[in-house]
């Protein structure tokens, strides 16, 4: 099990290091964008995102 959560937190540390290594302007704009929404968008979101994480996880 913890071989596991070592691959999954080695993915999301790619996966959240590409965009700022592969283009920082588009990241900075997109990271300012996310500061000037609303909580309720940025819950929402966020919701989405756990949702989309756990039907991934039902799938595989």
């Amino acid at each position: 099990m913890w071989d596991n959560l070592g691959f999954a937190l080695a993915l999301v540390l790619i996966a959240e290091g590409l965009l700022p290594f592969l283009s920082p302007r588009l990241w900075r704009s997109t990271f300012e964008r996310m500061i000037a929404l609303e909580n309720g968008q940025l819950r929402f979101i966020g919701f989405i995102s756990l949702l989309a994480g756990v039907l991934l996880l039902l799938v595989f």
